[in-house]
């Protein structure tokens, strides 16, 4: 510990043995700000990323200075996919000590893998533009930027939070617990995931029981008996004065049993006759209907006719739901392109939802839905082959082959000369245990592309499948 005044090194006495001047109060200060900072790599031991963030933020705040509490907070919010607050606390860590100080081998790391920067920068755009999605209550597309931003940053704890928070808007409650126990995995106790999650079990788990006991009321043992449900009283012991109102009540009723066995045959005859008397009317009456029934079902057999008949009409003009549906999909990428070219991913969003319509077939799509599907892969097609691989390559690279091959399946469908996207393309259904999709691509990259480096590479992989079956 220095002296604040004239930078010489302090003893254990409360004044500077250089300069004298009192340092009580400020050596009081720097043990507070490592109190703190020990707090907080205690909380992050454990998780409660947090609670050490609060710890250190206030460690600095009692020593701006303490640079391994600005390294520490840097790797916290590193760790939850803030990597803009990661940097400017190593940046500003970088300026206070530049010698001997591993902030500056962190910003090393990120300067020399630029892709990597990148990709970091392109989750926080997309984090941002899913924001403006659920702003203009676009849920379904800010659902597939979120599962792309976590695809490539599986980390990014506020992602996890707001796909959770659209899953309870759509009452997915188990989708949401899922993402919610995510984000408790990468932060224990953050206070934004303890209360979605409180909101959940709230509405799933039925209000318990607290303990106190109704004395007015059974208890009651509840059990299944074939498909009945038998509620049965437990321990209740009948009063004496409640048996014999039972007895009475049984009395009175062998009584009337009686009652109506000697009086009731009397009024069946009387019955018997009313009820002879009212068929007859029915009967009458249900004559004069039969022919307005008979009229009534000609004019029902008249409107299904017609019925029939629009329905074919309707036929000629949509051929069903699903081409509606892509017929605007289609319409909004078109209006996306011509109102900002620039914006690949919205584009592509819009016409990956033209391929969950697989029940499609071009011959049930009108010619001016394809004229128009041409024209638009024509005028964007090199941008969303560009746009695809990007994606997919990253995807790649950091290990979620899964993930990665629809992108680089549509970087190849847009652009068959892109050999990089169809190489990378078999590589990840190999690296997923799909050897006949990757033998498949394999020969096509030796097909398409002879002579070249990937073609070498892909002979070779090739011919490691085949020997291992």
């Amino acid at each position: 510990m220095i002296c604040y005044k004239c930078g010489c090194t302090l003893s254990e006495k409360d004044f500077c043995t250089g300069c004298g001047a009192d340092v009580g109060m400020y050596k009081r200060i720097l043990a507070a700000s490592n109190r703190y900072y020990n707090d907080a790599l205690e909380k992050a031991s454990v998780r409660d990323l947090s609670g050490a963030i609060i710890s250190l933020k206030q460690s600095l705040k009692l020593n701006k200075n303490n640079v391994e509490a600005r390294n520490l907070l840097g790797l916290i919010y590193y760790e939850i996919g803030e990597v803009v607050e990661a940097i400017g606390q190593w940046v500003i860590s970088n300026n206070i000590r530049d010698t001997k100080n591993i902030a500056a081998d962190y910003l090393a790391d990120l300067q020399e893998s630029p892709t990597k920067l990148d990709g970091l920068n392109q989750n926080l755009k997309k984090f941002n533009h899913s924001l403006e999605l659920c702003y203009n209550d676009s849920l379904d597309l800010a659902k597939i930027q979120l599962k792309k931003i976590l695809s490539v940053e599986p980390k990014y704890l506020r992602a996890h939070q707001l796909l959770a928070l659209i899953y309870i808007k759509d009452e997915e409650w188990d989708k949401a617990e899922k993402e919610l126990e995510k984000c408790a995995a990468i932060d224990a106790k953050n206070i934004t995931t303890m209360r979605y999650m409180q909101e959940i079990k709230g509405l799933l788990e039925p209000e318990e029981n607290t303990g106190k006991k109704d004395k007015n009321k059974t208890e009651v043992r509840v059990y299944q008996s074939g498909n009945e449900t038998i509620i049965q009283p437990v321990n209740k012991s009948e009063s004496r004065a409640l048996s014999v109102f039972f007895n009475i009540l049984i009395g009175i009723a062998v009584g009337v049993a009686i009652a109506l066995f000697l009086i009731l045959p009397g009024r069946i005859q009387a019955a018997k006759a009313d009820v002879n008397d009212e068929l007859r009317v029915v009967s009458e009456a249900s004559d004069s209907k039969t022919a307005t029934i008979d009229e009534l079902e000609l004019q029902v057999s008249k409107l299904g006719s017609e019925n029939e008949s629009l329905k074919e009409e309707l036929a000629s003009y949509v051929t069903g739901e699903g081409n509606l549906a892509s017929s605007d999909a289609l319409m909004s990428a078109t209006v996306s392109y011509y109102s900002n070219p620039e914006d690949i991913e919205t584009i592509a969003t819009y016409l990956e939802m033209l391929e969950k319509k697989d029940s499609e077939s071009e011959e049930t799509r009108s010619d001016s839905f394809m004229s128009l599907y041409n024209h638009l892969i024509a005028k964007v097609g090199p941008s969303l082959a560009t746009y695809y691989y990007e994606q997919g390559f990253n995807t790649y690279k950091a290990e979620n082959y899964e993930d990665a091959i629809p992108d680089l399946y549509r970087a190849y469908e847009y652009d068959h000369a892109n050999g990089d996207a169809l190489f990378y393309l078999a590589n990840a259904y190999r690296k997923v245990g799909d050897d006949t999709s990757a033998k498949e691509y394999y020969a096509e990259v030796i097909d398409n592309f002879p002579d070249t480096e990937r073609a070498a590479k892909a002979e070779t992989y090739l011919a490691e499948i085949n020997n291992q079956e």
